[in-house]
Order: structure tokens, then sequence, then C-alpha cells
């Protein structure tokens, strides 16, 4: 198939590239974004792969059908980034990476736990310096601390059972139990209560109309003080402006973000010769005991091949005719000599 990659950066390119020698399909790698002011790239092909930041809105998904394109192939698991309905009703079929690599993310979020718990982004600059007290860096065990995860699929699965090995007392909130993680002890509680008994919050679930702003005013005010809060799952569970109040309050304790509401314009770029235009962001940025990173919890080599291979196998049974396992929405019909 011949396929328009977008968002496509240097590592993208070589991993696909890398596994195409065992599936040949026609790559053609384009670094913008797509959007409306982008489509008419996809003209004359067959297939559009994407990444979390395309905009594949109504305008866009229409554009893509009138070019001929009948596929949408996700390299990441959430697509809330497109008009599934929209899709479907101009017959395009979606598919997408559900679990690239969990322990990725996982492993990140724990990650931002330590760092922000230890003050280590703070004692690393310290110590470039030549400044070796230790005034300003006190953190805390986390041992016995209440660690409540919101969705307890594989990520969150994973991540429950890292901090189980700190020691950490588990509780949950997600609509269906994970099985695993009842077996080494986590306890399922309601999100109230969650937010009401956790000393460290982390956000696992995905961006849908029930987890828009999850975190918000409402929830915080329900939060213990000096709760630390980590999402590295999409940026819009969180309500960023009454973050910063509650930072700013000392309601929120410590904050580790890795996705961010408005991160588009933002996020996969070298823009430190730039003007950040975002005020809200450049506030973020102002507080010592918040670390944001740029949506790196996946960016592993594992990540990278197991998205590279997934997306081509998506691909070929979409060529041949066979609705992946990985379809959000499946119009399989087989395609020939291309």
């Amino acid at each position: 198939m011949k396929i328009a990659v977008f968002s496509s950066k240097n590592y993208d390119k070589l991993f696909l590239e890398k596994a195409n020698k065992r599936h040949s399909h026609q790559l053609f790698f384009y670094e913008p974004r797509l959007a409306f002011e982008t489509v008419s790239l996809a003209k004359g092909f067959d297939c559009v792969c994407v990444f979390v930041n395309d905009k594949l809105d109504s305008k866009v998904i229409s554009k893509l059908a009138e070019y001929g394109v009948k596929l949408i192939a996700m390299r990441c698991a959430g697509y809330n980034n497109v008009d599934v309905e929209t899709a479907d009703k101009f017959g395009l079929s979606i598919v997408r990476v559900p679990a690239y690599s969990p322990y990725a993310v996982a492993e990140h979020t724990v990650g931002l736990i330590l760092a922000l718990n230890r003050k280590i982004h703070r004692a690393f600059t310290r110590v470039r310096e030549g400044n070796f007290a230790l005034e300003g860096l006190l953190g805390f065990d986390l041992n016995n601390l209440t660690a409540g995860i919101i969705g307890t699929g594989k990520i969150g699965a994973i991540t429950a059972n890292i901090l189980n090995g700190f020691g950490c007392k588990l509780i949950a909130f997600d609509s269906y139990k994970n099985e695993h993680c009842q077996k080494i002890g986590v306890e399922y509680v309601s999100l109230e209560s969650l937010f009401e008994r956790s000393d460290i919050i982390s956000l696992h679930c995905p961006l849908t109309p029930e987890t828009y702003h999850i975190i918000n005013s409402d929830s915080l005010k329900k939060m213990r003080t000096g709760v630390m809060i980590i999402n590295t799952s999409r940026g819009g569970l969180i309500d960023t402006q009454a973050v910063i109040h509650a930072l700013k309050s000392g309601k929120i304790g410590h904050l580790g973000l890795d996705v961010y509401e408005e991160e588009a314009d933002l996020f996969f770029e070298d823009l430190s010769n730039a003007m950040i235009q975002d005020d809200v962001f450049a506030r973020l940025l102002t507080f010592p005991n918040v670390i944001i990173t740029g949506h790196q919890a996946f960016f592993t080599k594992n990540a990278l091949e197991n998205i590279a291979e997934t997306t081509l196998s998506n691909i070929d049974n979409f060529k041949n005719g066979i609705c992946s396992p990985n379809a959000v929405i499946c119009k399989c019909v087989k395609l020939k000599n291309r």
C-alpha cells in the first residue's frame, strides 16, 4: 500500500523503514502534522499514518475520503484526535497500536514520582553550580504512602506493580477490576474516596467525555493538601488552570506531566530559540515543584520497534481484507495490486 506518514521524525523513519523490510509497503514521510492545512498531502495515498497530535476532524476526514484514502493507521493507542463517527460515515477504517510498551510509560511515571519527591532535577542543577547544600531538597519515603491509580489497564497495572515494590498502599478506580491488581492487594474504591485518601495520584485512563478534566477545581478540593499528581496519559484529563491555582495555594505539592492539554503546538518540536506563546504552559514552568517532559514516556527502543511492527501489520491485515484485532473501525475490502 501507498502510505503517507505524517508527524514523522527521524526516529519514526528509522524504525518504520527497518520494519517495512518485512512488509514492503510504499512509505512517504511528511514532517508536518495532518490537519486541514496539510491534508492535500494525502492525495494519491491509500493510507495515512498518524500520531497523537494530528488533527483528524470532520473536515479532514471528508477530504481524506475525497482523495481516496481508505485507512487511518494510528501509531498510538489513543484516537481521541479522530472524528470516528465521520470516518465511519465516509467508509474509512481506523487501526491503532493499543499496547506498544506499557512498561515504558509505567517506568516513566515512577521516574517522575522519584524525581519530584527527591528533587533530583533541582539537585542536578545545584551540584553543577558547585552548590552542595541540602536545604530545600527534603523528600519522603514512598513506603506506606497511599498511591491512587486512575485506570488499571496494562499501563496502570504495571505502575501499580512497581509501586507495590516500593511498599505503597495501593487503591484504584476503574470501571473494570484488573485481576492482577487485586492479587497484589490493590483496593478498588470510588473516585471520591481515591481523591480523599491518596498521597500520590497517577492518571492512566483514556481521554473520553467522561474523563475530560477529571482533575478539576471540585476534585482538587477533595484531595489531601500536598498531594502529588502524575499524568502520563492525555493532557485533557487535567484542567490546567485549576491545577495552577492549586499549586499556588499549596494544595498540590508536586506535579509531574508528560502530556499537556494544548501540547500540539509545543511538543515534539525544538522551540529553544523561540518565545513560547502559551502563557498557561509558561506559568507551569515557573513552579519548582513541577516537572514536565514532552510526551516522552513512550519513547524507548522497545516501544518504537513495537509501534512500527504493529502499525505495518495492521496495514497488512487491511490490505488482505482481514479485520485487525486492533481495529477501531473495520471496513475491509481486499485491495489488489496496491
